[in-house]
């Protein structure tokens, strides 16, 4: 292993019985590096990020952190890294300024060293009015940044952040999202799980997209949105019973699938402005009404659906549902 690579996982596969969560993982996140693991509920990405931090064994594969194996050198794996798992895991009795001298106690951190950062820390996150009362009268956001510095007490090379923003607001969302920012641009290695489409288009160098625990796609965000056709032209018509005609109109400028959402339709192009006319063109000579029509650039949502044929937030594909996207070509559902 390279010295700049600071977690490597090769084929990794973990079963629960006959449940497979994992099946065959390749995964790299070099040093400094944001990495972004996307999926939807279910697809692996707690169960990769439980690996890694030496709490769950592979059934199969290896894997790497900081250059120690997880499986034959756990403790100091653990010495290497910090975790935030899905739900804030801080003790609601004790106050802001004690969860932190918890985990420096776990980590056998000097009292001096431990108070000196927990200073800094509650400063950090804005926490210091906070400092002394009760973890149990913050707000989620609140508890989710003193969560994210309880990882950070022993200043960890490697923050393994799983879901942080899970239940948060969009402002709370936001706040943390500037503190992640922050802590890269001071060195930290971060990877990140979410299920959240815009959390790993603005954090994350790079992104793999895992579904049903498989890499399904892997690249930088452009690189990703690249793949399904850079541009896509999306209509919404005025009559439910033209969605199928208004299907088969932009199959005929479409480079690759054409989605549903209920009135929405859209499909991938190339071509920029000129493609409009072309579309406009097929839809009305199919009697196909439209109340908007625009060409825009394609967001990870496009790239999930297209990639999966469900949204990221979905449990599994479900093309029937009412409401939920699905992927057609020529009028018919896939």
């Amino acid at each position: 292993m390279t010295a700049d690579i600071a977690v490597l996982a090769e084929g990794l596969v973990k079963d629960f019985g006959e449940v497979k969560a994992l099946d065959g993982i390749d995964l790299t996140v070099r040093r400094g590096q944001v990495v972004g693991l996307l999926g939807p509920n279910g697809a692996g990405k707690t169960t990769t990020v439980r690996i890694l931090a030496t709490l769950l064994q592979p059934t199969a594969g290896r894997a790497t952190v900081a250059g120690f194996d997880v499986v034959k050198q756990p403790d100091e794996v653990r010495r290497a890294i910090g975790l935030t798992g899905q739900y804030a895991a801080v003790d609601e009795y004790l106050t802001g300024r004690e969860n932190l001298r918890m985990f420096g106690d776990l980590y056998h951190l000097s009292p001096k060293y431990v108070k000196e950062r927990s200073a800094e820390l509650l400063e950090w996150f804005d926490l210091t009015e906070a400092a002394d009362r009760p973890a149990k009268t913050y707000s989620g956001g609140m508890r989710r940044r003193l969560d994210l510095a309880s990882s950070l007490v022993a200043q960890p090379s490697i923050l393994f952040l799983d879901e942080p923003t899970t239940g948060l607001d969009p402002r709370s969302r936001l706040g943390l999202w500037g503190v992640i920012e922050n802590l890269v641009q001071q060195g930290t290695t971060v990877l990140l799980t979410t299920q959240y489409l815009e959390e790993a288009d603005q954090l994350a160098e790079d992104i793999v997209v895992i579904d049903h625990g498989r890499v399904i796609a892997h690249g930088s965000s452009e690189q990703l949105k690249d793949q399904i056709g850079g541009d896509r032209v999306e209509i919404t018509v005025v009559d439910p019973a033209a969605v199928g005609r208004a299907v088969e109109a932009l199959g005929t400028v479409s480079m690759g699938e054409v989605l549903v959402e209920d009135l929405r339709v859209s499909a991938p192009v190339s071509g920029g402005s000129t493609v409009l006319v072309d579309a406009i063109r097929a839809l009305d000579s199919r009697a196909v009404a439209v109340s908007d029509l625009q060409l825009r650039r394609p967001t990870l949502d496009d790239v999930f659906m297209t990639l999966t044929g469900h949204a990221a937030e979905d449990e599994a594909p479900a093309p029937q549902a009412k409401g939920r996207r699905r992927r057609s070509r020529g009028g018919e559902d896939a």
